[in-house]
């Protein structure tokens, strides 16, 4: 018999060399429909009944709901000797495909983009650049052509950034008073979903959002907004073209798409048409300072490896890159969420 600390070494690593299968366990459940299944159930089902309604087969539906109860994604009860399942309040909340705060688009991106892209972490770490030409056989590794090399994985895409901002964009909007800034521009705000949370928050702001034209041909497709007039959408290129005039500019999940250099660049153009006064509000997943933690936002920032040319950064690595491009006055809060929002002004 291993001693207690092998035991627990042992029990480390296999949680370690099997997180994929709880990826897997997750994604495929909400490819499949499971959680939409019992939320629409009047009564908890058993799984020969869940399989019927999946069009999939018993054994495995079976396998795959017991492995939801050991994960608290599903709960059980047995009545009459019958295993009969129902959703948990984390799967309602966040899992259900209806509910209004649902995290499904994001989990469904990850499953069919980032974790293919993952397959090839070793040789992103090799090569230092993205594996999109890997994952997709995609002729470039130009990171919008990549990340929308089709209409589809576009779509998805927004509908996965809609999904975070629904949960977590009211928080790191309030994380500062953003009163004093009547006017916003959200750079490379894709759907509109956090100037949504902006506007909500501040009834006296209104929002440009700033994108390339083919994310903004699409939110004003599959995104309407009603917010009396107070979003609008500019189509252009943050690095290339002129930018709106504004208080503040956001910038939410952007620099940690590309690298110093790309940074610094664009910061100091924002500086540049930024009035005095006005300032920079940039929302990223922080690292600590010794960058060895916290463990998700590590994990997010070999994701930048292997699906942009960026990384997650530190406050004090943003701070310099502000400081660089003559931003004053960083402060930075962290939020009950992932995310991190830093204020400068110029």
């Amino acid at each position: 018999m291993g001693s207690p600390s092998e035991q627990d070494a042992l029990s480390l690593l296999d949680q370690c060399s099997c997180g994929f299968m709880v990826s897997q366990v997750l994604f495929a459940t909400c490819e499949l429909g499971v959680f939409d299944v019992l939320a629409e159930a009047p009564e908890a089902l058993g799984s020969d009944a869940v399989a019927t309604r999946l069009g999939a087969s018993s054994r495995g539906t079976e396998l795959l709901l017991d492995a939801c109860v050991s994960l608290k994604l599903l709960q059980v009860e047995t009545r009459g000797g019958k295993a009969l399942y129902q959703n948990t309040e984390l799967s309602s909340t966040y899992l259900v495909r209806s509910s209004p705060r649902s995290q499904h688009n994001m989990l469904l991106y990850l499953a069919r983009t980032t974790y293919l892209c993952w397959a090839h972490l070793a040789q992103a770490v090799r090569e230092g650049r993205n594996q999109y030409r890997k994952a997709f056989g995609v002729p470039s590794d130009e990171l919008f052509s990549a990340i929308y090399r089709s209409e589809d994985e576009q779509l998805q895409f927004m509908r996965a950034l809609q999904d975070i901002w629904s949960v977590q964009g009211r928080g790191v909007m309030a994380a500062f008073d953003l009163s004093p800034f009547p006017l916003i521009c959200d750079l490379g705000g894709c759907s509109g979903a956090l100037a949504k949370e902006c506007v909500s928050l501040y009834p006296g702001c209104r929002v440009t959002v700033f994108d390339i034209p083919a994310v903004v041909r699409m939110a004003r497709k599959h995104f309407p907004l009603l917010q009396e007039g107070r979003i609008g959408f500019q189509e252009g290129d943050f690095f290339s073209d002129p930018l709106p005039g504004a208080d503040l500019y956001v910038l939410a999940r952007v620099l940690h798409d590309w690298a110093d250099e790309k940074c610094a660049r664009l910061l100091a153009r924002v500086h540049q048409v930024c009035k005095p006064g006005g300032g920079v509000l940039v929302i990223e997943s922080l690292l600590d300072e010794d960058s060895r933690g916290p463990l998700t936002t590590q994990l997010y920032s070999l994701n930048m490896l292997v699906q942009t040319e960026g990384r997650e950064r530190t406050p004090a690595q943003y701070r310099a890159l502000l400081a660089a491009a003559g931003f004053r006055g960083v402060q930075c809060r962290t939020t009950w969420g992932l995310y991190g929002a830093i204020l400068a002004r110029k």
